[in-house]
């Protein structure tokens, strides 16, 4: 299959149900709203939103039924890069090419227009008009496993033990739970949440799971050999910066080699976990050889 067509493709169905999702950036308080579309709207390969869409598709279901939740994942993940950026965080002045949020608006606007995101996430799974075709019951776990895979049992718990973890020496077991809450939960999540509302079967769900599960961490540990050896101009953003600040990663815990090969080991268990899923699953499959592949 044609991966990039198929990215691509996906990419502009999900930027036009943000558009038409969120509020517009001359909504009062149009500053924050400013904000909010800045960095939701900075590029990106939109992964989160495009791995529940496939995930839904790989199943049997539709992409224009998953595009409300699928939105929600955008919004998270934006969410937590703009706080990521500030200074009390990783203090980062570039990202995706352009000014972060904070640099551009302001520490406290940008703070406001990561909870603003956050928000709106949920106000999307929750709004009649965007979610009433959806199975009530399905849309309920759904929720709440994102709230799990966001909070502090997933994407922030792992960002705090990052932070707690940085210009220390740790573990392989503490860099794995750093990995998959941090990076690894929301991905996971965004594709059970497809295959849920795409109506997977039990061993469905679970070939999606497995497949999740290797492919975040995969997508972790690359993102850790692209801060060594990728092209600042591709990444939008510095290179060395987890070096600089003493941050815990796979390079630095086992080498750069071992890093790549087990990266490449998690991008076919990936790979493997879709034996038992048809060709629906393609775009899946090529999303992991992807993962590990990218140059940003």
């Amino acid at each position: 299959m044609d991966l990039k067509a198929y990215l691509d493709e996906r990419r502009a169905l999900v930027e036009a149900g943000l558009k038409r999702f969120l509020p517009a950036g001359s909504t009062m308080p149009s500053e924050l709203h400013q904000a909010m579309h800045y960095s939701l709207f900075a590029g990106g390969k939109r992964l989160r939103p495009t791995l529940t869409i496939a995930a839904a598709e790989a199943v049997g279901g539709r992409a224009a039924d998953v595009l409300p939740v699928a939105c929600a994942f955008e919004c998270i993940h934006t969410y937590s890069l703009i706080h990521d950026d500030l200074p009390a965080m990783d203090d980062d002045d570039l990202r995706r090419g352009r000014p972060t949020c904070h640099t551009v608006f302001g520490q406290a606007m940008a703070i406001l227009a990561g909870d603003a995101l956050l928000t709106e996430a949920f106000a999307l799974l929750a709004n009649p008009a965007f979610v009433a075709h959806l199975d009530p019951a399905l849309l309920r776990t759904v929720t709440y496993e994102i709230a799990l895979a966001a909070g502090s049992q997933g994407m922030v718990g792992g960002q705090a033990v990052d932070i707690l973890s940085e210009g220390k020496a740790i573990d392989a077991a503490l860099l794995h739970y750093i990995h998959t809450h941090k990076t690894g939960a929301l991905i996971l999540c965004a594709l059970r949440a497809g295959a849920h509302l795409g109506g997977a079967t039990a061993a469905a769900l679970d070939a999606i799971t497995g497949y999740g599960t290797a492919v975040g961490l995969a997508f972790q540990i690359a993102d850790d050999i692209l801060d060594i050896e990728g092209e600042e101009a591709a990444r939008g953003k510095r290179i060395g910066g987890d070096q600089s600040r003493g941050k815990a990663t796979y390079p630095a815990l086992v080498g750069l080699e071992e890093a790549k090969r087990e990266a490449q080991r998690l991008a076919q268990e990936a790979f493997d976990a879709l034996v038992s899923l048809n060709h629906h699953a393609d775009p899946l499959r090529e999303i992991a050889r992807f993962i590990v592949a990218r140059k940003a």
